[in-house]
Parts: structure tokens; sequence; C-alpha cells
């Protein structure tokens, strides 16, 4: 299964609110209220995803909640609690010059110089920029088991090829 036809997750069922099957939604997206730009969602129930529809939702306070099609008393919603909210990737908008983080993840990331770090096994976001969390080869000539490289498009990342997955990078393998 490739990384685009895994479901997206851009939320998690929080806790009810209320006796009607009401619940507090976590958002992922930049936009909080953007989860909802989405339709169907998935649920993750006992390790498969099941699409469920939206049947109401609205800003509370602070927060957001939802209600879900077929979902009308407490004692349901309280089952889903804190289950993922995820989309199918397709649903996702086309970049251009732009990637998404799940497109970075498994790319092979090497020097301007030729030297291999790893492969990108995660993401991280730090508030100033994002960061390339990078699994070192078994082999490393430097001893890492794991980089942290900046994503500073132009300074630090040279150059990404999705179709490739490669990633070239001006940092020095030492650290």
């Amino acid at each position: 299964m490739s990384s685009t036809d895994k479901p997206m997750v851009v939320g998690r069922l929080g806790a009810v609110y209320g006796i009607k099957g009401w619940m507090k939604i976590n958002s992922f997206t930049d936009i909080p209220e953007g989860i909802f730009n989405y339709s169907p969602w998935l649920i993750e129930q006992k390790g498969e995803w099941v699409e469920v529809a939206l049947e109401d939702f609205k800003r509370h306070g602070k927060g957001l909640i939802a209600k879900l099609a077929g979902i009308d008393v407490r004692e349901e919603a309280q089952s889903l609690t804190g289950a993922e909210i995820a989309i199918n990737a397709d649903q996702l908008p086309e970049l251009e010059d732009e990637f998404y983080w799940r497109d970075l993840i498994g790319c092979s990331v090497e020097t301007d110089k030729g030297y291999t770090l790893g492969k990108v096994t995660d993401m991280m976001e730090t508030g100033s920029n994002d960061v390339l969390v990078i699994k070192a080869n078994a082999t490393d000539a430097f001893g890492k088991k794991e980089r942290l490289v900046p994503y500073l498009d132009g300074q630090v990342i040279i150059s990404v090829d999705i179709t490739a997955q490669k990633i070239i990078v001006n940092w020095d393998p030492s650290f």
C-alpha cells in the first residue's frame, strides 16, 4: 500500500458532549473548521477504517463539536472517544512546488557531496520550521542513529524528487 492509498489522519474524536451523541472534535488541520470540509470521514474501529457521515457540526466556545449520523445517544458516542478521524488521501488538494509530509516519509536523504544520511521516518513541527527526522544507515560512518535536519528550502534542502524518493541536502553528516 503506497502512502497515497493510506487514509490521512486529520483529527481525533474527543469527549462526549451532552446526551444526544455529540462529540468534541480535535482538529489537526491548519484551520480547525477545515476538518468539516472533508467527507466522508473514516473512523478507525478495531483496526479497520469505517466510513461515517457527519450529521451536523458547530463551534462551541473555543472548540468544535460534531454529531455523527447514527450516533444518537451518549453511550454510543462514548465508545468512539479517542478514535482517529481520517480521510481518503485523494481528497487533499494537489500542491504545486510543495509537498505533504506524507510524501517525504520514506525518502532517502543524501548530502550534496554524495553522503547518504538515511531515510526520512517522520516530520516534526517546531514553530520556526519543520524538521526531517532521518533514521541513519546501520553502517553510518559517524555513529549516528538518527538525525534532525531542518526543512529550510534553498538553504538546507537543495532538491526534493518525490518520484525518485530522494532529497538532496546541504548538511554536514557529522551533525
